[in-house]
């Protein structure tokens, strides 16, 4: 029975029993529980996982499996279609959530590296890894070329789940993070271009193509961006619960217009929401917890759901040939794409090393392959269970090692300044700010009196957090690593009071004679 006369009758099925009896509310009473009991289940796995090193991805897609059809659940679940809007909806806000987390500080440096390595090495991955799916396997060059360009993107979720707790290079974490957030854009239109009916255009039109919609998609994306973010900081909105909602709303308003103006929607609500993320809006602190939970709740629904998907019984077939093609991507495509395009930029041969193994492929792939089973590609089920037995394997086998390499390579030893952690919530009746500054492990601020930190005057450290105990710091209060400070400060010094506090953060109480100044530059 071929793939489409399934779903077909999945569908077929799924509405005559929507015409036999509709939901009623015992049904969504039901949903409600089962749907709650997932999401507790999955946010305690977020504990196991932090422990084990495995990215919670991996336990997500298993409770799925386990409510599958072969699974204790036994939801029969086969509608591709449904899969992939609710996993491109889920993608709009994981990359809304990643955009707003992303440092300019960190990524500016790197944009150029990170740039080549989305484009020219996703070319260089594609190309390596369909050459090995043809030759080796025996797909013929359409299912090739599309498995190669499925696989080609990496998951920034999932790389830093694992590393979260090695204080890596800022040129390795910015590269990797910028990376995984543009990459996204070219597989989806090189997917898209591949499992369309009838042939491939050329290469030259289908680059044309590829090139246009990252145009447009860009411009859009840093448009709705600038605007959303001067609009917030000259609105003032009732209360303060509206603006995470607004923020929110804005980066899926960049996505929406970049797709419908024929323009890559992903690359326009990361860089919307980069923009935003990067802005000074007000009642930043709620706004990134807000985003940060849609974030976690996309990521859970979305990889439960291509649990359901899966049919377990079918992947013994796609075993061998997962292992075989995941063997090229890792081993050969990913460390030549990484070489080839950070060369000219003279990056050091171990980031190189961490950075070809930390390619980590997460949710991106495996919803992409539901583009040719809607498409009605011959053959794409066994792509899609290809897919799934590449990113389970493989995160499997990278994931926790990660750490181990890292290590080995002494791009995790902690050495060298860690940036503070400073979110900012306007005081606005007051006309101040109230900022809150986290000391990590490796500041320099840390031993430094409080007198010391010869904050502008209109700004004071007005409390100070230490082992789980407040207290009213002295000007001989001496701070160390792990305090959490409230400081508060005037709208007119509020950025240099910033600044200060980063710069004592970075050059220690002599940071003024050091030619440590605090600016947002990320030079390295």
């Amino acid at each position: 029975m071929s793939d489409g006369h399934q779903r077909s009758r999945a569908r077929d099925a799924l509405a005559s029993q929507g015409r036999e009896r509709p939901l009623t509310v015992h049904d969504l009473n039901e949903l409600l529980l089962v749907c709650s009991l997932v999401l507790l289940v999955a946010v305690a796995a977020v504990r196991l996982s932090s422990r084990s090193g495995l990215p919670s991805l991996l336990i997500y897609v298993g409770i799925g499996v386990l409510m599958g059809q072969d699974g204790v659940g036994d939801i029969h679940f086969d509608d591709a279609v449904l899969t992939q809007v609710i996993g491109y909806a889920a993608l709009v806000v994981i990359l809304a959530e990643g955009g707003l987390g992303t440092k300019w500080k960190e990524i500016k440096p790197v944009m150029p590296a990170a740039t080549a390595l989305a484009l020219a090495g996703v070319a260089v991955s594609v190309g390596v890894t369909a050459a090995g799916a043809h030759y080796l396997i025996g797909l013929e060059w359409r299912q090739a070329l599309i498995i190669g360009a499925v696989v080609s993107s990496t998951d920034a979720a999932a790389v830093f789940s694992v590393l979260r707790r090695i204080p890596l290079p800022a040129r390795v974490a910015g590269t990797l993070e910028a990376e995984s957030g543009f990459n996204d854009a070219p597989v989806v239109i090189l997917v898209v271009a591949f499992s369309t009916a009838g042939p491939v255009e050329h290469w030259y039109v289908l680059i044309g193509e590829i090139v246009l919609e990252l145009a447009i998609g860009a411009a859009v994306g840093l448009a709705v961006g600038w605007l959303g973010a001067w609009a917030l900081r000259h609105v003032a909105l009732p209360a303060s619960g509206l603006y995470p909602i607004a923020v929110v709303a804005i980066a899926v308003t960049a996505y929406a217009a970049g797709a419908l103006g024929h323009g890559s929607g992903f690359l326009a609500v990361y860089l919307a929401a980069m923009v935003m993320g990067n802005a000074r809006l007000p009642h930043w602190p709620a706004t990134r917890g807000f985003a940060e939970g849609l974030g976690w709740i996309a990521q859970i629904g979305m990889f439960v759901l291509l649990g359901l998907l899966v049919t377990p019984h079918e992947l013994g077939d796609a075993i061998w040939p997962a292992l075989v093609i995941g063997l090229v991507l890792t081993m050969v495509a990913r460390p030549l794409s990484v070489v080839l395009c950070l060369v000219p930029f003279r990056v050091p041969w171990p980031e190189q090393a961490l950075m070809s193994w930390a390619g980590l492929r997460g949710a991106v792939p495996i919803i992409l392959a539901t583009i040719p089973m809607v498409s009605g590609i011959e053959g794409s089920r066994t792509l899609f269970n290809i897919v799934f037995v590449l990113v389970v394997v493989y995160t499997l086998i990278q994931g926790p090692t990660l750490p181990w390499l890292a290590r080995a390579l002494r791009l995790g030893d902690g050495s060298g300044t860690t940036d503070l952690g400073i979110e900012s919530a306007p005081l606005e009746r007051l006309r101040g700010h109230l900022l809150s500054v986290s000391i990590p492990q490796g500041s320099r601020m840390h031993g430094v009196e409080v007198s010391e930190l010869r904050l502008p005057a209109g700004a004071a450290v007005t409390l100070v957090v230490r082992d789980e105990k407040s207290f009213v710091p002295l000007p001989s209060t001496v701070l160390r690593r792990g305090d959490e400070l409230l400081v508060v400060a005037t709208d007119p010094v509020r950025d240099a009071a910033e600044r200060r506090l980063r710069a004592v953060g970075q050059g220690g109480k002599l940071a003024g004679w050091l030619g440590t100044n605090g600016q947002e530059s990320g030079g390295h």
